[in-house]
């Protein structure tokens, strides 16, 4: 039986060395999941809030980190809307919906396999989350936020014949 222990070892110490840490997925971000980006007028007010909360949602980590995150989302939108309210809704959506036990696409951890739960990046896996950042603003130098979606114009449009014209 030496020989197992061995195999066993050598399993151990592979599975503990930073190539087989894990990879990082490239960030994606769909502004506010499940939630308005904006006003009906204002359709993106909110959204650069909720690309900064789904960067620290994809890279995960501790609980205290998703509680920051989730409190910097609150913060956020508060001051760009000035609306408590609608703040504290967002807040306590991310609170219950965000956890790491959903399997879902906005969970804590996002950017990793499904499983990871709240644990602390390594050296290795914020390398990782740097790299991929730099590379997402490469090929992304303006805000998702900024780009038009098709039916817009068309929404905007259907918007004014309903409000007071100045």
């Amino acid at each position: 039986m030496p020989g197992f222990r061995f195999v066993f070892l050598g399993l151990f110490l592979s599975m503990a060395s930073p190539s087989r840490a894990g990879q990082l997925a490239d960030f994606r971000s769909d502004g506010c999941s499940l939630f308005p980006d904006g006003t009906p007028m204002q359709q993106d007010l909110w959204c650069e809030c909720c690309i900064a909360h789904d960067i620290a949602y994809w890279q995960g980590g501790s609980r205290r980190q998703k509680q920051q995150a989730d409190r910097a989302l609150r913060d956020c939108v508060a001051k760009k809307t000035d609306n408590q309210l609608l703040a504290e809704t967002m807040n306590y959506g991310v609170a219950l919906g965000g956890s790491p036990v959903f399997p879902t696409w906005y969970r804590w951890g996002y950017g990793w396999r499904y499983g990871r739960g709240f644990r602390s990046l390594t050296r290795f896996e914020k390398q990782q989350v740097t790299e991929k950042l730099q590379h997402y603003r490469l090929l992304i130098p303006q805000s998702p936020c900024t780009i038009e979606h098709p039916l817009e114009p068309i929404i905007r449009e259907g918007m004014r014949q309903w409000l007071p014209q100045d």
